[in-house]
Parts: structure tokens; C-alpha cells; sequence
């Protein structure tokens, strides 16, 4: 199946989904429990009671597993629910202890990279899927997971073809979390105050910030200290004037980054950016410290994944925020067509001195993960099914909002970190972070694009 077939069949199946969790009744999903002993077919029950002794002694073996997340951020609902999560299944299995290493994003893809060449990864950590994940695969540095998805039905309550983004030859070697859509957050009050409205196209959202800066109103927040923030933006501009596909067709190598259309979206990302657009100092905030200043009503935008209405589920300012679709530039896209995202995927080292231990446990998070985000009012675009009454459990009218939007879904395109090869990726995130500190012509920045690319990919 190609990107992007696998996009449109997740997107469709997950508006089915959103129509069904937005009306259905209370969440019913159940807890595991650890599962009856088998009987072995083979009748020998002298073997298998010796066995059984073993794993009785076993079971009483103190273990420590080191889980490795990408959540530093200890007010998050994902960091909420892991500590839940980590805390209860601790507290059932007495000879378990969990050590967690909380990172933000970029730390961790980075530590992960220098650990996994040494032979020191933890065992139970998070890869982005696709393209940031085949390395590690290749290298064989992650388990496969397929039996723990076979087991009491966990498959089963992962939305139909996420886990593709995660399978290589048939393998499943990460668990996605989430399977979101990006969208703009707006505060209402802020726009009243700068006389603004909802920017119906690209050009206007320029226009909207500089009324915005003009009366003393932080437009937009981004965290592009963490240069994916900065990249998600910009492909969002890519997806209006190619439409989707472009970075497909450039791995195909049926297009390069030398085309119009990519030096076009540079231009307009530079736009946007000599127009005041984003925060002063952006390219040293990291994602916490940027999305702090929307929720703390200090900025009237904030571009970003549709998870991140979890967070504004507890914000003073959560009845002040709706919701907008990236619109269109250039006159071109369309604004049903979304930057995707499915989430980290929780994977587990192939080193693992604990596999078996460490796959029960990840079992367990999966299985209850669904359950635990729902009560934290955080369910929204998570990549597993959630059968309950977001109304009824109190979410908030922009969290509704967003999930009317996954209805509205007609496809769309990953990330270029999930997609393109890791070091032309790594030339990408750095020359689009130039760009907030300095002037370059986008032609020549597209062309540092098309060399990396075609170093790496000869």
C-alpha cells in the first residue's frame, strides 16, 4: 500500500471512529488482567509443573525496567496518565520497579541515537514511526511486538492501519499513542481585542499578525528550539501548494526540492516570520515553554497537533479558545487536508535484559491507556479507540471542536522527519531554523535541501 493510501484509509477509518466515541456512552474499556496458565498439549505435566516452579521463582525475582519518555513536562495529561499508569502497575506486580527517564522531544531523540550505539538502550522507550524508525530496525535494535498485539485482543483497539506506520516486513515494532491532526488554536478575546477574525487564507493570517503585533499581542507561539515545531508549520504550507504527496514523489525522485512549489512555501514561511508572526527568542523556547505562553492567554495563535487540547483542558482560558483549519495559500489546498500525525510509537530495545517483563508491562500501559486518558479529558486523537461520551465526561467546547474536525478529514501528509532519511532530515530542521534568525534566499535553501538529499539518497 502506498503513503498515500495508508494516510487516506487511517483518516477515514478515524472519522468513523470519532462519529461513534462523540455520541457513545461511558467508557467501558476494561483492564487487563494477567492471563489463565496454558495447559501443555503435549501432556507433560512433570515438565510443566518444573516449569511452573521456575516461573514462581522468577515471578519473585526483583526486576527493574528503565522506560524512556518524551514527556518532561510533569503537568502534562501524558505525563499524568504514565505516572498512573507506572504507579498502579508497580503497586500489582511488588517485584517490578520503573525507572523513567522524562525528556523533551529533541533530548530524547538524541539520546536514544547515542545509546542505541552503544548497546545501551533502555528497555522500553519511544521512536517516531516511518522513516526515524527503520534505522533502528535495520540495526535491529527493537523487539518486535507482534505477540503482545495478539494477546487478549490489544490489536484489535488500535485505529485500522495506524500500526502500518510502524511495520517493517510484516513486524510491529512500535505502539503508536496517537494518530492526531494538526490545527490552529486561536484565543477569541485576543482577536476581539486586535478587531481580527478567523484568517480564511494564508495571506490574511499574514495580515492578522501584524495587526496583532501592532497592538501589542504575541501572534503566534512556537517552541522551534525543537525544530520539528518549525517543520510541521512549514510542511503545512508544502501540503496547500503541492497537495499531498510532494515528499513522496521527491523519495521517488519524480520531483526534488529544487521545485517551485517548495522554494514558493520557503518564501512564504518567510513571510510570515519577517512579519512578526511568531514570538521574540523562538528559536530558544523550547515546545513546553511556547505552548505555556497560549495557555497562559499570553498569545493569540498557537499552530499544533490536536493533541495538545488535552493540556488546555485545564487551562483558565479553555472557554476562550476555538479552533481553525490551516488555510489555504496562495489561493491553492484544501483545508480538509490535515499534517497527520501518528504518534510515538512504544517500542522495546531487542537488548533487553528484562524482554519478557518489559513486554508485560507494555501490554498493560496499551491496554488501560485508552481508559486513563479519557478520564484526564485528553482522549482526543489518541490511535486507539475510545468508546465514551467526550460531552458527558466534561470536555471542552474547543476539545468538541476538534472533534468535529477529524470528520472532516480527506487526507493529507506525515511529517518530513517521518518520511525523508534522517540526515537529509537533520539538514531540513537546521536550515528552516535559520530562517527565524536570518535572511536566505529560499532558492538557495532549497538547494541545501536537494544536495543532502542526494548524498543520502544516490
Amino acid at each position: 500500500m502506498s503513503r498515500t493510501k495508508l494516510i487516506l484509509s487511517v483518516v477515514i477509518m478515524l472519522a468513523c471512529i470519532v462519529n461513534l466515541a462523540a455520541c457513545g456512552n461511558s467508557s467501558n474499556i476494561k483492564v487487563a488482567s494477567d492471563p489463565p496458565q496454558q495447559s501443555d498439549p503435549s501432556g507433560n505435566d512433570a515438565n510443566n509443573n518444573n516449569k511452573d516452579k521456575d516461573k514462581d521463582k522468577d515471578k519473585g525475582k526483583k526486576v527493574k525496567l528503565t522506560f524512556q519518555i518524551h514527556y518532561s513536562d510533569e503537568t502534562s495529561p501524558q505525563h499524568l496518565a504514565m505516572k498512573k499508569l507506572v504507579n498502579d502497575y508497580t503497586a500489582a506486580h511488588a517485584n517490578i520497579e520503573i525507572e523513567v527517564d522524562a525528556l523533551n522531544m529533541e533530548q530524547q531523540k538524541l539520546k536514544l541515537k547515542t545509546q542505541a550505539a552503544t548497546n545501551d538502550m533502555p528497555d522500553i522507550t519511544v521512536v517516531n514511526p516511518g522513516a526515524q524508525m527503520k534505522p533502528f530496525v535495520d540495526g535491529k535494535k527493537l523487539a518486535p511486538l507482534n505477540d503482545i498485539l495478539d494477546k487478549d485482543g490489544l490489536r484489535e483497539t488500535f485505529v485500522s492501519g495506524v500500526l502500518d506506520y510502524y511495520t517493517f516486513d510484516d513486524n510491529v515494532y512500535g505502539l503508536s499513542e496517537g494518530n492526531d491532526i494538526a490545527v490552529i488554536y486561536y484565543n477569541k478575546e485576543l482577536f476581539e481585542q486586535a478587531d481580527v477574525a478567523i484568517p480564511t487564507t494564508y495571506e490574511e493570517m499574514v495580515e492578522s499578525a501584524k495587526k496583532l503585533r501592532a497592538v501589542g499581542i504575541t501572534p503566534m507561539v512556537i517552541g522551534e528550539k525543537e525544530t520539528w515545531t518549525g517543520s510541521f508549520f512549514f510542511m503545512n504550507i508544502v501540503l496547500r501548494l503541492a497537495g499531498p504527496g510532494f515528499l513522496e514523489d521527491v523519495m521517488e525522485k519524480n520531483k526534488t526540492f529544487n521545485d517551485p512549489v517548495f522554494v514558493r512555501a520557503i518564501e512564504k514561511m518567510q513571510d510570515f516570520i519577517q512579519a512578526g508572526g511568531f514570538q521574540e527568542g523562538a528559536t530558544s523556547m523550547d515546545y513546553n515553554t511556547a505552548e505555556n505562553l497560549f495557555v497562559t492567554g499570553k498569545a493569540a495563535m498557537y499552530f499544533m497537533g490536536s493533541w495538545a487540547v488535552g493540556t488546555m483542558e485545564n487551562s483558565d482560558i479553555k472557554d476562550k479558545i476555538g479552533i481553525f483549519k490551516f488555510p489555504t495559500v496562495d489561493g491553492k489546498g484544501s483545508p480538509d487536508e490535515y499534517m497527520l500525525a501518528p504518534g510515538l510509537g512504544y517500542c522495546i530495545a531487542a537488548g533487553s535484559k528484562h524482554i519478557e517483563e518489559a513486554k508485560a508491562f507494555l501490554h498493560y500501559y496499551m491496554t488501560n491507556y485508552p481508559k486513563v486518558m479519557f478520564e484526564l479529558k485528553s482522549a482526543v486523537g489518541i490511535a486507539q479507540l475510545v468508546d465514551g461520551d467526550f460531552t458527558a465526561a466534561g470536555y471542552s467546547q474547543a476539545a468538541m471542536e476538534v472533534l468535529d474536525l477529524f470528520k472532516t478529514v480527506k487526507g493529507g501528509d506525515i511529517a518530513f522527519d517521518n518520511t525523508i532519511d534522517p540526515s537529509t532530515t537533520q539538514v531540513h530542521l537546521n536550515s528552516l531554523q535559520n530562517l527565524f534568525v536570518s535572511d536566505i534566499a529560499a532558492s538557495e535553501l532549497a538547494q541545501e535541501h536537494q544536495n543532502a538529499f542526494q548524498a543520502n539518497n544516490p
